[in-house]
């Protein structure tokens, strides 16, 4: 496995599912971690090759769900060095 990095965004609830799919697209992104305003984390997903659409769609319904409870969280994400 190559070397990998992390990055991390504070977003409000109602950006949460955006941001996330524009990571997504992204397509270097090996995992993402969602956590709260105390740094717990709330939900953590792999985006390994060649998981697309069907597989992320229950996922990106429970993080668009979350967002409607939340305010600001922090998404870190591992990306591929």
């Amino acid at each position: 496995m190559g070397k990998s990095f992390y990055e991390s965004f504070k977003v409000d609830g109602e950006n949460l599912l955006k941001k996330i799919k524009e990571l997504i697209k992204e397509g270097n992104v090996r995992r993402i971690i969602i956590k709260d305003k105390q740094d717990k984390e709330l939900i953590v997903f792999p985006l390994t090759v060649g998981v697309v659409g069907t597989v992320l769609a229950p996922v990106l319904a429970a993080v668009g769900a979350m967002a409607a409870l939340i305010g600001e969280c922090t998404i870190t994400v591992e990306r591929d060095a």
